[in-house]
């Protein structure tokens, strides 16, 4: 019941009158502003895709204001769609960071207890964790390419993106996220003969294939050269290193 409790939440549940930052208005079905988090990874994501945490430090005031107006603004009655999803996708990302400058320097992700879980935000004054964001509000709103959008700050997951995910183009970004990390050779290995794809595609299969029905035509969506159907497909190792030049 309180499972079910904090889901209801985190997808409808909206104090009207909660207090905001400047980039964040409560109330609008356009949803806060994601210009402070647009601006900061532009300025601190590599065109390789590796994060410059140092930059991100220096940043830190204005992270923690991005994070908490977003706290304060949870998702609203009259938000579309697609503004949940970039809501949501943002606030991960930004929370990751975060995550990962409270205990800088370290060599991974995997260095920090129970990174997933520990409850590092409060959103409308509800406790929540990087888990429940991705598992109960992200993956059942049945779009797997998110998972090509939310970095877990590792060097096999998908680039964190050198912009913020916005409604009005969320369907182009997450394509270009989608795109960018199955024709990433050092993520996917797609040649014919000798498939190996990230463990992003065993440990989510549920969500590529429900519609597609295979992997191989989900990842063909995306490649110019489609692999035959019935192709083997292996498994990268993962590679849990920061993601850092």
């Amino acid at each position: 019941m309180a499972v079910l409790k904090l889901f209801l939440f985190l997808l409808f549940v909206v104090p009207l009158a909660a207090p905001c930052s400047s980039q964040a208005t409560p109330g609008l079905a356009s949803g806060p502003s994601h210009e402070i988090w647009d601006g900061l990874v532009r300025k601190n994501v590599y065109p390789d895709g590796t994060v410059n945490y140092n930059g991100f430090a220096r940043d830190r005031e204005k992270l923690d204001r991005y994070i908490s107006g977003l706290e304060q603004t949870p998702p609203a009655e009259g938000w579309s769609r697609e503004t949940r999803l970039a809501y949501w996708i943002n606030l991960y990302n930004a929370a990751t960071v975060r995550l990962i400058l409270d205990h800088f320097p370290l060599e991974s992700i995997m260095g920090i207890r129970n990174p997933w879980g520990q409850n590092i935000l409060s959103v409308g004054g509800e406790p929540v964790n990087l888990n429940q964001i991705e598992h109960d509000v992200l993956r059942p709103m049945g779009d797997p390419r998110i998972h090509f959008a939310i970095n877990c700050a590792s060097a096999s997951c998908p680039v964190l993106q050198p912009f913020a995910f916005n409604a009005e183009k969320l369907d182009e970004q997450l394509d270009q996220a989608a795109r960018g990390f199955i024709k990433d050779p050092a993520r996917n290995k797609t040649t014919r003969g000798a498939v190996e794809l990230s463990r992003i595609f065993k440990w989510y299969k549920k969500d590529f294939t429900d519609e597609s029905g295979t992997l191989i035509a989900y990842i063909n969506q995306y490649l110019e050269n489609p692999l035959p159907e019935g192709t083997d497909v292996g498994f990268l190792t993962y590679d849990w290193s920061l993601n850092r030049p």
